[in-house]
């Protein structure tokens, strides 16, 4: 048996333990790497960077029917659906060097290709090697969930795992979930061909803001997406080409493909967990707010420490441990400032509370201020009007933004900074936009907060009279 001993052990090299690699070892620490399947983890082969890329086949497509709006006459797409998951897979190679063994191994990261398991509260085995570590940090990501419905195991279904698979284009794809990979692969699929049916068992998108949420649903429903809410699935059956699903209310749908989309679980059955101490929730692994375990010398990170699952906030959770484990200083996690985004068409984006969640902490003291897509110049003239922002307010500072249209997940960006500073309204309504552009719309969400308090002030209009009457 080979043995080794590190500073640092980082177990799954997705996007949290790529970043604590790559990291930890620039700044003088000796890392390994251990990862048992594809460097790059679920977001570069199964997430977001594939679910991206056939966005983008699916919006070329979409845009060659529909634009006699600009003049320009409308073309049945010429739709080569192996040939859009060829554009996936290239996408994919494009970035995968990045993500390499090669890359890490000229870092000086040593990578060990196999899965890891405790076999002691600082040791794991990989393979046929023993790897002793001052710190080790699980980042072994999430899969996707399959629920216990009846007959699931009995029909070929999908996952956002072996979709990519799939060379022939679904005649008619059923989804099951409605959450943001769902409506994504719904809205990418009705766009290259597909007929398209979403069944839901609460809300379509439901932990988004629903007046937000409402606009998308109802230009996925205007694309010809059949999106059944409080329809829980209760049978499947059928076989390949031919599948059923049952709903508890009576409710059928039959497809051609089945793509099963309800959520994530946390990978952890590999690890031996319990040889190290390291306790469970229902959702992950459990960790306090500086992402340690119940073993102090080990960190979890991403979706597997069980907390909002975007890869975004896995890159997060490595600058706060790395902080912790290589300077020994205090450094703690925190949701408030942590923004998400659905890349459907129109997009739809959030950080911090959504205004049902601010008038529960705040009540009275809430002000929500809106500003409409149809009246920025920038979004009528690419005929994008469809959507809103909104800021939640407290006391002149934001507390949470939502916006549902033309570029969602870009104007996001700018209240992510807000709130991770702690900004005012004010600061916000300072800034000056190029116009026309899209970004005015956050410009002029901050004006709206200003508007009444300018131009419907009595004690304002008295101020400016006075002024008037008195300055030569």
């Amino acid at each position: 048996m080979k043995r080794i001993k590190t500073d640092i052990l980082v177990i799954g090299a997705g996007s949290g333990g790529l970043s604590v690699a790559a990291g930890a070892v620039q700044m003088g620490a000796r890392v390994t790497l251990l990862e048992g399947h594809k460097m790059g983890g679920d977001c570069l082969n199964y997430g977001c960077v594939p679910s991206k890329a056939l966005i983008a086949s699916g919006k070329a497509a979409h845009g060659q029917a529909h634009s006699s709006v600009y003049g320009v006459a409308d073309a049945v797409p010429q739709i080569d659906y192996a040939g859009a998951k060829d554009h996936v897979r290239s996408v994919i190679a494009q970035i995968e060097p990045v993500d390499s063994v090669e890359r890490f191994e000229g870092l000086g990261v040593e990578v060990i290709q196999a899965f890891g398991q405790f076999i002691s509260d600082t040791e794991v085995q990989a393979g046929d090697t023993v790897i002793t570590a001052r710190r080790i940090v699980i980042a072994t990501g999430s899969s996707p969930l399959v629920p216990p419905i009846e007959g699931i195991d009995t029909v070929p279904y999908l996952t956002n795992e072996t979709l990519w698979d799939l060379r022939e284009r679904p005649e008619h794809l059923v989804v099951i979930g409605g959450g943001p990979i769902g409506m994504e692969m719904a809205q990418a699929h009705v766009r290259l061909g597909s007929k398209v049916t979403v069944i839901e068992g609460d809300k379509a998108l439901g932990k988004d803001d629903p007046e937000a949420a409402a606009v998308v649903l109802e230009n996925l429903r205007a694309e010809g997406i059949e999106i059944l809410e409080q329809a829980k699935a209760a049978r499947i059956e059928g076989k390949a080409g031919a599948i059923t699903v049952h709903t508890e209310d009576g409710r059928v749908v039959h497809g051609t493909h089945l793509l099963v989309a309800v959520g994530r679980k946390s990978n952890t059955d590999k690890l031996n967990l319990e040889a190290a101490g390291i306790e469970t929730t229902r959702t992950g692994i459990k960790v306090d707010d500086s992402l340690k375990t119940t073993n102090r010398r080990v960190y979890a990170i991403g979706d597997v420490a069980g907390g909002l699952q975007f890869t975004h906030v896995a890159g997060y959770h490595a600058g706060v441990i790395i902080r912790s484990m290589l300077f020994a200083l205090p450094s703690k996690a925190k949701t408030s400032h942590i923004p998400w985004a659905t890349y459907t068409d129109p997009e739809l984006a959030q950080v911090g509370l959504t205004e049902a969640q601010a008038r529960d902490a705040h009540g009275d003291k809430l002000e929500v201020v809106r500003f409409h897509f149809e009246h920025n110049d920038r979004a009528i003239a690419e005929r994008k009007t469809k959507g809103l922002i909104k800021v939640m307010v407290i006391k002149g500072r934001p507390v949470g933004a939502t916006i549902a249209g033309h570029q969602a997940g870009e104007l996001i960006n700018l209240w992510a900074l807000v709130l991770a500073n702690n900004m005012k309204m004010s600061q916000v309504a300072a800034m000056v936009s190029p116009y026309p552009t899209i970004g005015e719309v956050n410009k002029r969400a901050a004006g709206a907060y200003f508007t009444p308090r300018l131009f419907e002030s009595d004690l304002v209009k008295r101020v400016v009279g006075l002024v008037q009457r008195l300055i030569p």
